[in-house]
């Protein structure tokens, strides 16, 4: 087992440890700290513009703080955080009045806030290695769901499973669970496909 698998089975059991008691504070001060490096440059890969995924990792972090109580345990932490993740970025697509209006953290919760503010700073690592995939010049003629797609199986590694649950709008159950894995293995053969085409049209793939 690898240190960072290592440190999510730590984060995992932690969290739930949390739940079980009942401090849903520091079950979400633990989720937006393990996973929230990670899920803002998943943000800031699919959105492109640094200040609509800050908007939206802010809204993810309080989307977090708000419902970890509701957190059933279907799935990992991790994954239930993508799914509200891409929840927040669908919402913020839809919602033209925010790309007029900058929206703040929670006036409510100082602690949320500098939690907000402390993992901006830890997003480095994972932005570096988005920097150096060579598909990042052809992931903008993608659509919002074949981006995520793209970047949560090749850039985060979600198993099939993992991703039918974080890119479900609703809970699935389990035989809905292998239905959609199953969906997203073909759509990722033709993404890999068009993506194999846009490269050569680029070229960043001789042939």
């Amino acid at each position: 087992m690898t240190t960072e698998s290592s440190a999510r089975v730590a984060a995992e059991g932690a969290i739930r440890e949390d739940l079980a008691r009942g401090d849903h504070a520091a079950a979400a001060t633990t989720t937006i700290r393990a996973y929230g490096a990670e899920v803002r440059a998943f943000l800031i890969a699919t959105h492109r513009d640094v200040e609509d995924a800050d908007e939206v990792f802010a809204r993810f972090c309080e989307h977090v703080w708000r419902g970890i109580a509701s957190f059933e345990g279907g799935s990992s932490v991790r994954t239930w955080a993508y799914a509200i993740a891409r929840n927040a970025s669908r919402n913020y697509r839809r919602d033209a009045h925010v790309h007029r209006k900058r929206h703040a953290p929670l006036e409510t919760s100082s602690e949320l806030s500098a939690l907000i503010v402390a993992v901006r700073s830890e997003t480095r690592p994972y932005m570096r290695t988005a920097a150096k995939d060579k598909l990042a010049a052809v992931r903008a003629a993608l659509d919002d769901d074949d981006r995520d797609l793209l970047v949560l199986r090749v850039d985060r590694g979600l198993e099939w499973k993992e991703l039918a649950r974080a890119m479900s709008e609703t809970p699935l159950s389990d035989a809905d669970v292998v239905r959609e894995s199953q969906r997203l293995r073909k759509r990722f053969q033709l993404l890999k496909d068009r993506l194999i085409e846009l490269g050569r049209r680029e070229g960043l793939i001789e042939d």
